[in-house]
């Protein structure tokens, strides 16, 4: 679907859209990790083609502390988004009857075919 919205009508020339689609997709901040993708993988932001130099070069640990709390962060937040979901996901769903094997309940018989000649008989 995110595909889509780059390729030309016959649906030809998705091969060439690919690397910008994915780098779209990359480059946006999400509300599940509240980072963007790139930066939760490699702890820095995408290069756009600005001009401006960084003359302070990282070190090592100080980059892998970074990540590691990024990802750290990133998954709380989608622990905290999931149980969101589930909540907003459960006030909409109702409780189960509680049926038991061998109980007899009437079926709605709409979506299933069968082969009888009348429905109504059925």
């Amino acid at each position: 679907m995110f595909l889509r919205h780059y390729i030309n009508y016959r649906q030809d020339d998705w091969t060439k859209w690919l690397a910008t689609a994915e780098f779209q997709y990359n480059d946006k901040e999400y509300v599940a990790t509240e980072h963007f993708p790139f930066y939760v993988n490699y702890g820095r932001y995408p290069w756009k083609g600005n001009l401006t130099v960084e003359t302070e070069i990282p070190s090592l640990e100080g980059l892998l502390k970074k990540m590691e709390t990024t990802r750290e962060e990133a998954k709380t937040t989608m622990e905290r988004t999931k149980e969101t979901i589930k909540r907003q996901y459960d006030k909409r769903t109702c409780q189960s009857q509680g049926l038991k094997t061998g109980e007899q309940v009437w079926l709605e018989i709409r979506n299933i075919q069968t082969n009888q000649p009348s429905k109504k008989l059925d």
